[in-house]
């Protein structure tokens, strides 16, 4: 150990004298926006620094290994070719983009290590993040005190060396300010930690983080959009403010979703939406998550008259032990968390729908889903059989998966309107419907968005759509009820549905 010192001290003396290449002034008092590289890890480097750019995001963690891209051969690697350095900086520079961090990396042995200081003088890093043991911390300490770069340690879940915090905040303690950690809230929820009390403990040495929301605590779940899992992220960022945190909170989505660049920017509109309120704010959870609105009323307040006042609020559509439904016996029920699904286990066979006692003509009713992979349901409205439900019914679809008929997508008013847009329905992440029935006028919103518009008086002929096609109902819509039951389909897969809420017009 005693010549590895010595090798990297020498290496030391060479970063202290040159490691001065200009990098974004980051402000005091708040956290900046970065991106860890590894979440779009499918695509090349040179790729990857255009989807920062297109996000309006100006730091970029690397990570070792992904392929450069850009007519450049090889990979980001400590090891790289000095040519291919300075042409990636470069390019990264073109797309006002600054590579300030580099890792996950844990070198073996003291000659990597040296590579690793060197490559970082050279690229001009902020900060390595790795997972090396504490001897191995110790024994590049005196190295890394004689420059500007930091060291962080990252967690990963449960059973990981430093899942826990107090784990790493030991290693670090008598290495010096250079050393802290690069905190991965995700992690640390997927270890079941609860991410800003952890926050807490590490107050004062956190170098940078991970930033991260996701489906479920305690699990290896997926990532999801910032705001919409269980990670309690404005609480994090208000935590975050409050220590006066003003380094650089990277957004590693480490879920391949087929809508990555859409969820990513939801993350981003997150952010910076939190940026530019107060603290008491963000504890208050008053920072919707793009594509919501918190307040109901203003997102429905073009339908309604100004005699709302006089209405009723939003009453639930659901009973808590379902008194006001049928069902066959058994075969739905709300969890304690509130989330209404079938009982049946997940593989088996559908075992029947859900539907309201009452009857509802004109209204607005506002309900969250959550599918899981290919599964199907539907919300039944203004149904006068629930028998033979099919042709004295409207559906609008729930659908996770492709279709081939748009009239079967999610958004549909099924079979007879297609939505404006193909909206892809992310396995286990929550979706908001707004459905508003007022006479021969339907609307369906979609997370925050119209997605479809229906006039049902222009449907005049059974079995066929106002351009012709084809649909499968002996009922005219123009002939439909105008008031019915509201019903929850189950139809095959896993569908979830929480805060049912109706509202008469």
């Amino acid at each position: 150990m005693k010549r590895f010192s010595l090798l990297l001290l020498a290496v030391g003396c060479l970063l202290a004298s040159s490691c001065s290449s200009p990098t974004p002034t980051i402000a005091a008092g708040q956290p900046q926006l970065g991106l860890q590289a590894w979440t779009f890890r499918n695509l090349t480097l040179v790729e990857t620094l255009g989807q920062a750019h297109t996000l309006g995001i100006r730091y970029l963690q690397a990570y070792p290994g992904q392929t450069l891209g850009g007519g450049l051969t090889g990979k980001f690697h400590h090891t790289m070719d000095a040519a291919a350095l300075k042409e990636i900086l470069a390019l990264a520079l073109a797309k006002d983009v600054t590579i300030t961090s580099y890792g996950i990396i844990t070198p073996k042995d003291a000659a990597e290590w040296t590579v690793l200081f060197a490559f970082a003088q050279a690229a001009g890093l902020q900060e390595i993040v790795t997972e090396a043991k504490p001897d191995m911390l110790t024994a590049i300490a005196p190295t890394v005190a004689k420059t500007s770069l930091k060291i962080s340690l990252h967690n990963h879940p449960a059973p990981s060396f430093y899942a826990q915090p107090q784990t790493a905040l030991t290693a670090i303690a008598k290495l010096g300010d250079r050393f802290g950690l690069c905190a991965d809230t995700g992690h640390w929820a997927r270890t079941g930690l609860e991410p800003v009390a952890a926050l807490q403990l590490a107050a004062g040495h956190i170098n940078s983080l991970h930033f991260k929301d996701i489906a479920e605590r305690g699990k290896r779940s997926r990532d999801l959009p910032w705001g919409t899992g269980t990670s309690n992220v404005a609480g994090q960022l208000a935590e975050l403010r409050r220590q006066g945190f003003q380094g650089i909170a990277y957004i590693e989505y480490e879920h391949i979703s087929p809508a990555l660049f859409a969820e990513v920017e939801r993350c981003v509109t997150f952010f910076r939406s939190a940026g530019a309120v107060s603290t008491n704010d963000l504890t208050r959870g008053l920072i919707a998550p793009a594509g919501y609105n918190l307040d109901v009323h203003a997102a429905l307040a073009s339908d309604r008259s100004r005699d709302s006042a006089r209405w009723p609020a939003p009453q639930p559509l659901f009973a808590a032990d379902l008194s006001n439904a049928d069902m066959r016996t058994g075969a739905w029920a709300f969890s304690a968390e509130g989330v209404l699904a079938p009982t049946r286990p997940a593989e088996a066979k559908a075992n029947g729908d859900l539907w309201t006692k009452e009857s509802y003509g004109d209204f607005i009713l506002t309900l969250e889903f959550r599918a899981q992979k290919k599964s199907n349901s539907g919300v039944f409205i203004r149904t006068t059989d629930i028998v033979q439900w099919l042709h004295n019914s409207i559906e609008v679809q729930i659908l996770q998966g492709d279709e081939v008929k748009p009239v079967h997508l999610v958004g549909a008013v099924y079979d007879i309107a297609a939505p404006a847009r193909v909206v892809p329905i992310v396995p286990g992440e929550w979706n908001r419907y707004v459905i508003t029935a007022k006479g021969k006028s339907l609307r369906v919103m979609l997370n925050g968005e119209v997605v479809n518009k229906v006039n049902l008086d222009e449907w005049t002929t059974a079995g066929f759509n106002p351009d012709g096609t084809a649909n499968k109902f002996k009922t005219a819509y123009k002939d439909m009820a105008r008031a019915g039951r509201v019903g929850l389909q189950d139809h095959g897969g896993q569908v979830e549905f929480r805060n049912l809420f109706i509202e008469r017009l």
